[in-house]
């Protein structure tokens, strides 16, 4: 039995020395919900950053645009006023702008890919925070009734090896003692009424012979003649 119990407590000083020395599942939970909200903050900030770039670039392409427009207008206002080489000055310049312009619409277009590309991630992340905030409060409840289960298992096991058994034990001696002493505090009592009538029935005995006795006595002296002494 002692090394049973000597085997139980090296046990359980395994596992609790590994419980202490483990993460604590509650705080990985929280920690790891953390950073994917940290994550989001980034992604969110990536995001607004990357919609207002595309905004300045829609802009910048509908000046370049713009610009074009404007170059093309004084390329025939020069053209009508007969200064061709001033017309073909101006339409260098409207080319080079509506360049500009088709390279900015390129970028826009790359850039809307981007930014629907960061949406999305954004939306998979917040459903993924979603569904890790109900994981988290399912395992961390998990978590909490394992632990509960294990203390109580632990203190029932430890209870039934030792604490409880030895009062359940020492509560039946008890019992037995006050039952031995209260049946011999009864036999005692009836011992001593006993002898307390067996006396008197003996002295009551020891008179009634005695009387009879006396009785005898004093008829065998009236039945027995008075010798005279001879005169001196």
């Amino acid at each position: 039995m002692e090394l049973i119990k000597r085997i139980v407590r090296v046990i359980n000083a395994n596992v609790n020395s590994f419980l202490d020395s483990a993460e604590d599942p509650e705080k990985v939970l929280e920690k790891t919900v953390m950073e994917m909200q940290e994550n989001l903050v980034l992604l969110r900030q990536g995001v607004a950053q990357a919609i207002a770039t595309q905004k300045r670039t829609e802009r910048q392409a509908a000046s370049a645009h713009s610009t074009a427009e404007e170059w093309y207008r004084r390329a025939q206002l020069a053209l009508n006023q007969g200064n061709e080489p001033l017309a073909r000055e101006a339409l260098t310049k409207r080319h080079a702008y509506l360049e500009t312009a088709t390279a900015l619409n390129n970028q826009i277009q790359q850039q809307n890919q981007v930014v629907a590309r960061l949406k999305q991630d954004m939306r998979t992340l917040e459903l993924k925070i979603a569904e890790a905030k109900t994981k988290k409060d399912m395992y961390i409840a998990r978590a909490r009734a394992a632990q509960a289960s294990y203390k109580l298992q632990d203190m029932l096991s430890e209870a039934s090896a030792t604490s409880s058994k030895s009062a359940f034990e020492r509560m039946e001696e008890k019992v037995w003692q006050l039952e031995a002493q209260s049946e011999a505090i009864a036999q005692l009592g009836n011992d001593n009424l006993e002898k307390q009538f067996t006396a008197l029935e003996a002295a009551q005995d020891v008179e009634q012979e005695l009387a009879a006795m006396k009785a005898n006595l004093l008829e065998n002296t009236e039945q027995t003649p008075r010798q005279h002494l001879p005169p001196s």
